[in-house]
């Protein structure tokens, strides 16, 4: 097709940065990461050229959380890899939509994985889920490029006028049918916001102390709540600690209830997620029974709890049918490739959570998936500051997700995305009555404006 690119230079960039306040989720802390920014530079069969961009913290404590291993290894593995695969991308001979560029790369990520690892004796190696996080911001470039080039939104560039149909991923059963059979023909106007409730957050005002940033920004949940309106939380869980768990979901909805309508909000949604710390489903079914005898609406409000066991599937083969009927449960994880969303589904998982750090190629392809086999699906977060935000809230704005979007950049790297970003887009970086004001996602590809960005 005329609209297919061919790469003509891609580059890295990748700039350390330190957390407000530590992340704490399963049993890891994020408290600094380095943020890499891809610029892609391709032409279409025309002859136009143009740019792309894309982001993504390369976040070894969630994607490596490999404790024999420091973190300084651990990210400098990653940043090699990222730079192998975006050479690897630069060079590829054809032109081609960056859909059909990611799958067929897909085992040379692997293979780059593995040599990198191996190279700088890195044991337990990375998984193929930190490998994903590596080539997201290349995969997000491309995306991004491909609209710029073609002077279009990137995700009208999803139907039969730009790409082939779905057969070519996903089946015979697909096709005639395309992505763009299953998205939003333009983003929602405003999007409901999950607020994350980190393990060490502070709940309420008399928990804080001398540890807690005084920068004028809010603190504990309470204040969060009283500035943004949240109505949308998501709390990080122990898995061990069957008491404890339950008494901080009993604690957040309580402050939700309290304080929401206040603000004459009376929407509260809650979610769980113990970052696989589980040693089986019947821990979650525990806690749940528990919630529920002390407040049934505490449990009405729980949507779904989110990848309670370990991330490899095959190790234990979890049925998670039983956990499902209590509420859906969302693999995350562990969902890495079309092979594990099949696994997943086999084992009684309810739905998936999809990630642009997973790549925006496999995620649209894995929602179109969802959809037609009435799969539900969230887009989850990894903290995703600056552009990273701005193209994860508007993926989110053009899927029909369970409920919004995670978006935690402004609670724990709120300096991270620079003055242009937060004025250009300033309805997605301050959240109001609980929702973000996408109106600003306008132009060509994924809607950063990236001309304003690098001038103002």
């Amino acid at each position: 097709m005329q609209s297919d690119i061919r790469m003509k230079s891609i580059e890295v960039y990748v700039e350390n940065m330190v957390a407000r306040t530590p992340l704490k989720f399963g049993a890891v802390v994020m408290a600094e990461c380095p943020f890499c920014k891809v610029k892609a530079t391709v032409e279409n069969r025309r002859g136009d050229v143009a740019e792309g961009w894309g982001g993504i913290f390369l976040s070894d404590v969630w994607a490596w959380p490999t404790p024999e291993l420091s973190h300084e290894d651990k990210v400098a593995a990653m940043e090699e890899i990222t730079r192998r695969y975006a050479a690897l991308a630069e060079g590829y001979p054809d032109f081609a939509h960056p859909i059909d560029v990611f799958f067929a790369l897909e085992q040379d990520l692997h293979r780059i994985n593995q040599e990198v690892c191996a190279e700088h004796d890195l044991e337990p190696a990375q998984t193929f889920l930190g490998a994903l996080v590596c080539a997201s911001p290349v995969d997000a470039a491309l995306h991004d490029a491909f609209g710029n080039v073609n002077g279009i939104d990137i995700y009208h560039g999803y139907g039969p006028e730009f790409m082939s149909d779905l057969s070519k991923y996903l089946g015979p059963e697909f096709a005639g049918k395309y992505i763009e059979d299953y998205i939003r023909p333009t983003y929602l106007p405003e999007i409901p916001i999950f607020h994350l409730v980190g393990g060490l957050d502070k709940l309420t005002p008399a928990e804080k102390d001398d540890s807690d940033p005084d920068d004028g920004r809010p603190v504990s949940l309470d204040e969060w709540i009283a500035q943004d309106g949240v109505y949308c939380l998501k709390v990080k869980l122990r898995g061990s600690d069957l008491d404890w768990d339950v008494q901080r979901m009993l604690a957040v909805y309580q402050i939700g209830r309290e304080e929401l309508p206040k603000l004459g909000i009376n929407e509260l949604h809650l979610t769980a997620d113990t970052n696989e710390q589980c040693d089986s489903p019947q821990y979650i079914i525990e806690m749940l029974r528990k919630i529920r005898e002390q407040s049934e609406d505490c449990f009405a409000r729980i949507l779904y709890i989110e990848q309670p066991t370990e991330r490899d599937l095959t190790a234990s083969r979890h049925d998670m049918r039983q956990l499902s009927e209590l509420k859906p449960v969302i693999v995350d994880e562990s969902l890495t490739d079309l092979e594990s969303f099949e696994l997943a589904m086999e084992l009684g998982w309810s739905g998936i959570a999809l990630k642009t750090c997973k790549g925006q190629s496999s995620a649209i392809v894995m929602a179109a998936k969802a959809a037609e086999l009435g799969i539900p699906y969230a887009l989850q977060d990894l903290t995703n500051p600056g552009i990273s935000l701005i193209h994860s809230v508007g993926m989110g704005a053009r899927l029909y997700t369970m409920m919004g979007v995670e978006a935690n950049s402004r609670q724990f790297f709120p300096d991270a995305a620079t003055a242009a970003e937060q004025a250009v887009h300033g309805g997605i970086f301050n959240v109001r009555r609980g929702v973000a004001d996408t109106t600003s996602l306008q132009g060509t590809g994924l809607g950063y404006q990236m001309d304003r960005l690098l001038v103002e």
